[in-house]
């Protein structure tokens, strides 16, 4: 099956290989250089689809310093160069575009979340107002349609990782008494739903628009595996095309599983609930592997991160099996 084209809103991938995104740190100014490019060029080869390493959508939500940008217009010339090149490999590509939130770490900016609880050993956010949601909310939007300039076949919205949206989703960051607490799934996902309609409108009916969702924190307390067929229908009934699953709170880490597919169980769960296709990264460093996952059912597409990471040729060595 891994070897077999799909249909993703209108695109066709050549087969089910994906590179999920993974931070290399190397901006130049906001926007990727010629060697960011190269990097991406490299693993285009065979890959089906290629998503971006997270891109900040207001200097406030920038995780880390050298993150890559999609916070203003001037970063579409470069961000062009990198499309055009990703797309000369017969790979497609898209943007994941992101706010850290509370997880913003130094970048001399002051942190905001939620509610005023720090993430890890970081300071203490400021929590948002519904204000501030908004103009967040519109930020997404904007930073969709710079990707959607600079050539970009769709866009990944991140609610994965401890990133502002999966704090949001998290019992263990939000503990807000409003709309957005989590008190509720529609609560829960509020967030979420608004910045995928926002998008959905600012890019066009169309445009994929996907989302990477941490389906569960894997820490007491937190949110968990049932939760997650209730959130993906959310999801699809605000416009997401595709479905991202990974981890919450912890990264993409399991606690104790390091074994191809350690992440199995949140893909299972959100295809029980998905009309639109799944994917699902975790450990995979074999063909074999990501034929298995396939065939059990647990994802449509398969991430394929560290192995891809070490061996630009990964996919092209796999496709060749």
């Amino acid at each position: 099956m891994y070897k077999e084209p799909i249909q993703l809103k209108g695109l066709t991938l050549r087969n089910r290989i994906v590179m999920p995104p993974m931070a290399t740190r190397t901006s130049q100014d906001g926007a990727p250089g010629t060697d960011l490019v190269e990097y991406y060029r490299e693993r285009a080869n065979g890959t089906a689809l290629i998503i971006v390493e997270h891109e900040y959508i207001l200097p406030q939500g920038m995780a880390h310093p050298n993150q890559l940008s999609m916070a203003d217009d001037a970063v579409i010339a470069a961000y062009s160069k990198l499309t055009e090149t990703v797309h000369a490999q017969g790979a497609r590509i898209i943007a994941q575009l992101s706010h850290a939130g509370a997880k913003t770490k130094d970048t001399g900016l002051s942190p905001v979340g939620p509610s005023a609880i720090a993430f890890g050993d970081g300071d203490v956010p400021a929590a948002l107002t519904r204000e501030e949601i908004r103009k967040i909310v519109s930020a997404f939007a904007a930073a969709a349609v710079r990707a959607r300039a600079a050539g970009f076949d769709g866009v990944e919205i991140h609610a994965a990782h401890g990133y502002l949206l999966n704090q949001f989703y998290s019992p263990l960051m939000n503990h807000r008494p409003d709309e957005y607490s989590v008190s509720t799934m529609e609560n829960r996902t509020r967030l979420h739903r608004e910045v995928l309609r926002a998008v959905r409108e600012a890019v066009g009916r169309d445009y994929l628009v996907a989302i990477r969702f941490g389906g569960c924190d894997y820490m007491e307390g937190g949110s968990e595996i049932a939760d997650i067929p209730d959130a993906v229908r959310s999801f699809e009934s605000a416009g997401a095309d595709l479905i991202d699953m990974t981890a919450g709170m912890l990264g993409y880490l399991r606690p104790g599983h390091t074994e191809a597919g350690y992440l199995k169980d949140l893909g299972l769960a959100a295809k029980t609930a998905a009309t639109v296709p799944v994917l699902l990264t975790g450990g995979v460093t074999r063909a074999a592997e990501a034929e298995m996952l396939l065939q059990e059912g647990a994802a449509d597409l398969i991430g394929v991160g560290r192995a891809l990471l070490q061996d630009a040729d990964w996919a092209v060595k796999a496709l060749a099996e």
